[in-house]
């Protein structure tokens, strides 16, 4: 089964049909000089550019429909977790996640971090030493967010992300189509604007589920969220398969997922490379 795509509107410009210019049958006259011609090639030319105007004008809607989605999708994703934090005492704020080293002050003071520097605001300065849980430099950078709100209240930190997820969305419904196209820093590296913005759908919806374990309050796992954390990881197997397990040619591997997002996908090393295939 190859891969499937994620369930969201796709931003892709959808394909034109190739499609000939009709032609004149007389056998008696230039086709390229006579009347006929001339009036068939200016309706196919008025068709095409009609044809083309339709396209252009569902690849903006598309798109447009794709950045509303991710906006309901973070506006879904931050609501549920500012529910699930509101009103929680300090000791249940100061629980363990399953993020190494952080607690659930600590996690929601990283999504926090993320979205001032989205809106502008300077990285703090990075920790030094490292914490053992702190692999590189992007790491570095978060766990200094972490640290500059372990001394405040924790209904502090709470009440500061609801305030600062709150303007994201204001910002994130004032953009124009360039501005979700526009290249940009991401932690994967430069990327349109939207891919980003779809990375902290992900990133919120995991750590959402990291407060909700911490707290041994699993609820709805359901949403947004998780159709992009399951398509993501999808598209990521065959690299998984092939470069980080090091399958050999010919090994296959069958993944069976349950549930409402349920799908089969079956890999395959051929010709040293793993890819999904039908089955």
């Amino acid at each position: 089964m190859t891969p499937t795509s994620t369930s969201r509107p796709s931003s892709s410009t959808p394909a034109l049909r190739r499609t000939g210019t009709t032609r004149s049958r007389s056998s008696s006259t230039d086709p390229t000089t006579s009347p006929n011609s001339t009036r068939t090639s200016s309706l196919t030319a008025r068709s095409r550019r009609l044809r083309t105007g339709r396209a252009n004008r569902r690849a903006i809607l598309t798109s447009e429909a794709t950045y509303e989605w991710i906006i309901a999708g973070l506006e879904t994703t931050w609501g549920a977790l500012a529910r699930t934090l509101q009103g929680r005492s300090e000791v249940a704020l100061a629980a363990s996640t399953p993020c190494p080293g952080w607690s659930v002050r600590d996690v929601v003071s990283h999504l926090i971090g993320i979205e001032l520097v989205i809106q502008g605001e300077p990285w703090p300065v990075p920790v030094d030493p490292w914490p053992p849980h702190v692999r590189n430099e992007l790491g570095a950078l978060n766990e200094a967010v972490v640290e500059s709100r372990r001394a405040r209240p924790g209904g502090e930190v709470v009440a500061e992300f609801v305030a600062v997820t709150t303007r994201s969305l204001e910002r994130l419904r004032g953009l124009d189509l360039a501005a979700w196209e526009a290249e940009g820093w991401s932690p994967e590296g430069p990327r349109p604007h939207h891919r980003f913005q779809e990375t902290r759908l992900l990133d919120s919806w995991i750590h959402l589920q990291d407060v909700r374990d911490a707290l041994l309050e699993p609820g709805d796992d359901h949403g947004p969220g998780e159709e992009v954390v399951v398509n993501r990881l999808e598209a990521a197997l065959p690299y998984v398969w092939g470069k980080r397990v090091g399958a050999l040619e010919g090994q296959t591997l069958r993944v069976n997922l349950v549930g409402r997002l349920a799908r089969s996908v079956t890999l395959t090393v051929a010709d040293g490379r793993a890819r999904a295939v039908e089955y």
